[in-house]
């Protein structure tokens, strides 16, 4: 009886452990921050181009 709440433990321990290794932003990847902080500058710039166009500057 003892072995098994032990086996559960370890278990509940590993797939925290695992849970804790796969959080993240949720993004395509940790690795090209670079590209990802150029796309989301050039997001920005076509967004005030589009609001200027517009006339609601």
């Amino acid at each position: 009886m003892a072995e098994m709440a032990g086996m559960a433990k370890a278990k509940a321990v590993g797939m925290a452990e695992t849970a804790a290794s796969r959080a993240g932003t949720g993004g395509p990847s940790d690795k090209n921050k670079i590209v990802e902080q150029i796309v989301g500058w050039a997001l920005v710039v076509v967004l005030a181009m589009l609001v200027t166009q517009l006339g609601l500057a």
